[in-house]
């Protein structure tokens, strides 16, 4: 690695850290911690969900499927303005009327205590995930790059990540991805623009090799619901963003740090709207590369490489000096700033719906230990997950079957309470065990020994969505007429 890239990229990387540092404030409070003081503007929030959005997963898995395949995944961010609209039209309005940050109070106060920690514990369980598979993606760039030890990088990240989201709580969070989404779109356009002019015929010869090879396809129309066909892919990604719009932490807890209702309005449909164009731009690195590499395969190692190692290759061999290390740079930034999402966010519902819950009269200081506590513990749970996908063919595909199964049908029981005005206690509890038992049957039929239910693992958290609500919505009818 050229001293010019290896200055560029600490420069972006070391000083994002202090400028999260930057907001450490001694007299923080545990609100402060959590909502960011409730007076962010629009933009800044917008770019936050944005590049909660943009992790490493899209900036490295998206290039690595559409590499190896066709746009097929690129139909998840198809369904993005159906949930944006939903959120900016019901679910803003509805979180800013609760009183709590959390977003699983209102099902405390719809269905019991149980509701509540169900949901939380399916939330925990899927941001530790999400954490080791973005944690992975940020350290093999710079195992390729420069040889560094995959497990010492994902460490010393880690480390990097707690610094700031520990020191400045949410506030030092929204604003360092508000800056790492500005960095990580450079990058992508840059490197874009150096792979279609690299082409000996220009740029449009990549796309006729794409067209003629087939790589702009977004899946088969068929209803065969077995393979991940377009209808399978955009039905997982409208049921997927709902839930990720209308009851992860992430995003609920954003409502909160804006300004005012409309604001708040504006950053979900700002951030989901402005994921699209990029995450288009990132599949078309994926085909861009598959054509460089047709009219040029002596500069692929003789060994070949996995999906996801195309990209970071490409970067570094053939990027010219200066623009390797911004784009290692943008790469950190689309995970760093998720990765600090993740424990934040995860931090509040440790306080809110489980110590808060033992220690009800906890003062302000004892609130942001626990806060910080809970930060470090998450940082570390999801660093382990990471050290334990270094042998995963694809980081998208293991995220998107890991978020199916931990996810829970959260979405289901949501809407249960929300839609279903007289579903109470017992309804719920049912439709949750009947969700539960169909997602475990798809995603671990094997294990379990059960039939083979021939539908695609991605549908798992669609069928135990609407299984939830289906089987309480059916059941409410049937007590309440009686």
């Amino acid at each position: 690695m050229e001293i010019i890239d290896l200055v560029i990229f600490l420069l972006f990387t070391g000083g994002t850290v202090l400028f999260g540092c930057s907001f450490f404030n001694k007299k923080t409070s545990s609100d402060e911690f959590t909502s960011a003081g409730r007076n962010l503007p629009g933009w800044v929030v917008g770019m936050s969900i944005f590049a909660t959005y943009v992790s490493s997963i899209s900036y490295l898995g998206y290039p690595g499927k559409a590499f190896a395949g066709d746009w097929n995944a690129f139909v998840f961010s198809l369904s993005i303005p159906i949930a944006s609209y939903f959120a900016a039209k019901y679910f803003v309005p509805f979180y800013r009327s609760q009183g709590s940050v959390s977003a699983y109070s209102f099902l405390e106060e719809r269905f019991g205590t149980w509701a509540r920690i169900y949901a939380s514990a399916c939330y925990l369980l899927t941001q530790i995930a999400r954490m080791g598979s973005i944690l992975f993606l940020l350290a093999l760039p710079m195992n390729i790059l420069m040889g560094w030890n995959i497990q010492t990088v994902i460490i010393v990240t880690s480390i990097a990540i707690l610094t700031y989201s520990m020191s400045g709580g949410l506030k030092a969070v929204i604003w360092t991805e508000a800056i790492q989404g500005f960095i990580l779109i450079g990058g992508a356009l840059v490197c874009l623009v150096v792979l279609l002019f690299s082409m000996p015929e220009g740029p449009l010869q990549t796309f006729e090799i794409g067209i003629k090879a087939g790589k702009f396809d977004l899946g088969s129309f068929d209803t065969d619901i077995t393979s991940s066909t377009f209808w399978v892919c955009l039905i997982y990604g409208i049921f997927t963003n709902l839930q990720n719009y209308g009851i992860d932490q992430n995003y609920v807890q954003r409502y909160h740090t804006a300004k005012s209702e409309k604001e708040a309005k504006f950053s979900a449909l700002f951030g989901g709207y402005l994921f699209i164009p990029v995450s288009a731009i990132f599949f078309l690195i994926g085909t861009a590369l598959f054509a460089y590499y047709q009219v040029y395969p002596e500069q692929l190692p003789p060994e070949g490489l996995k999906a996801d190692h195309v990209f970071p290759y490409f970067i570094v061999h053939r990027l010219p000096t200066g623009l390797t290390g911004l784009l290692i740079a943008s790469i950190f930034a689309a995970g760093m700033s998720t990765v600090a999402t993740s424990i934040t966010s995860s931090s509040t519902i440790l306080l809110t719906d489980y110590y808060k819950r033992l220690r009800k009269q906890a003062g302000e200081r004892e609130q942001l230990i626990v806060l910080k506590g809970s930060s470090l513990l998450v940082g570390v749970l999801g660093a382990l997950v990471a050290l334990a996908l270094l042998n995963v063919d694809s980081i998208l595909d293991a995220w998107w079957k890991l978020s199916s199964i931990f996810s829970g049908g959260m979405l289901g029981l949501f809407l249960l309470g929300f839609m279903v005005r007289r579903a109470r206690h017992a309804e719920a509890v049912l439709g949750t065990l009947c969700g539960v038992f169909v997602i475990a049957w798809i995603s671990a039929h094997e294990f379990l020994h059960l039939p083979h239910p021939h539908i695609h693992e991605y549908l798992a958290i669609v069928l135990g969505t609407t299984t939830i609500f289906l089987t309480g919505l059916l059941l409410t009818c049937i007590i309440r007429k009686r």
